[in-house]
């Protein structure tokens, strides 16, 4: 078993300037093949009872409680969050039960939110996860939100995707400020690792890329018979991309969901699709801190580029194969 480090949601500074799309799920190797980290039972977590100056523990269960809702309503997936209980135990303890709470961090005063995971790397089950959320920023659990303050059930929705074993999707849109820092312009996922401004709640609700993730992390039974797959691969003079996003376009309803070509071959596989034909494109994460998603180096020396012509992505099965080739900038 063995410790999996936070991971840090950035407020307002870090991603993407350009509108691109993939969820991203938290792996471990087994047996020299990487696999998803799953809960393999209802998670069942405490709420610490620290208060932070502006909100209490009792307005973080709440926050929670909703957040957790809105992840258990997603009907293609099969997602269990049960509240235990409050604690005078802090989040960041390995000490058997899954913590949430505030911490006061001001040091890390980009950070709203953490989340660390015990994984046993036998099997990639998650035994034991903590989220921390970082005390000195001014929240708000207003149901309209509060001018100038943080909406505390945005952030909880986004830190109980990783909870459950989503890493960041980059879909969304952000501009340089005039600190030189970024704010988003547009999100289209709860995982984009960027909030939005302070004082607005629209990452309360879950989007097609956040539901197609969590869906292909625990899928209802259905899903297996009712959704398809692309499946591909990035090639650049030949050799296999690593690390290019590919985001599937449905003209039909305007739904975005993709993923990244994941190996060193350059092959991705977008899952947990609605039946139906898709316009494929490839995008390098060329506007982005690229650790926000990746603890490796990525090809990012790329131009966008379109598959050569749409791909169905199939009921109950996967598209054949077909190969996006780029070419360097």
């Amino acid at each position: 078993m063995k410790w999996m480090g936070g991971l840090l949601v950035a407020a307002a500074v870090v991603s993407s300037a350009a509108p691109v799309s993939a969820y991203l799920k938290l792996g471990t190797s087994v047996d020299g093949r990487i696999i998803d980290v799953t809960w393999r039972a209802p998670v069942r977590y405490f709420i610490s009872e620290v208060d932070a100056p502006t909100a209490s523990a009792a307005d973080l269960r709440g926050a929670v409680a909703r957040a957790a809702a809105s992840w258990q309503a997603v009907p293609s997936a099969t997602v269990r969050l049960e509240f235990q209980g409050m604690t005078a135990a802090a989040p960041g303890l390995i000490d058997g039960r899954t913590t949430i709470g505030f911490l006061d961090r001001p040091e890390l005063d980009r950070v709203l939110g953490a989340t660390s995971f015990l994984i046993d790397t036998d099997n990639g089950a998650i035994l034991e996860a903590d989220v921390f959320f970082n005390a000195p920023f001014a929240w708000s659990v207003s149901p309209q939100g509060t001018p100038g303050r943080v909406d505390l059930e945005s952030v909880a929705l986004h830190e109980l995707g990783h909870l459950l074993g989503l890493g960041h999707s980059a879909l969304g849109e952000t501009e340089l400020t005039g600190s030189g820092g970024r704010r988003v312009v547009a999100s289209g996922a709860v995982m984009f690792p960027i909030a939005m401004a302070a004082g607005t709640i629209a990452d309360r609700v879950l989007q097609p890329d956040d539901v197609a993730g969590i869906s292909d992390l625990y899928p209802a039974p259905d899903q297996l018979t009712t959704t398809g797959g692309i499946t591909g691969r990035v090639t650049k003079g030949g050799n296999g991309l690593l690390g290019a996003h590919v985001v599937a376009f449905n003209p039909e309803t305007g739904v975005l969901v993709g993923n990244f070509a994941l190996t060193a071959g350059g092959e991705f596989v977008i899952a947990r699709l609605q039946p139906g034909p898709y316009i494929l494109r490839v995008e390098p994460l060329d506007d982005a801190e690229v650790d926000s998603f990746f603890s490796t180096a990525i090809d990012v020396d790329f131009r966008v580029a379109y598959a050569s012509r749409m791909v169905v992505a199939p009921r109950g099965g996967s598209s054949a194969p077909i190969e996006i080739k780029v070419i360097a900038k």
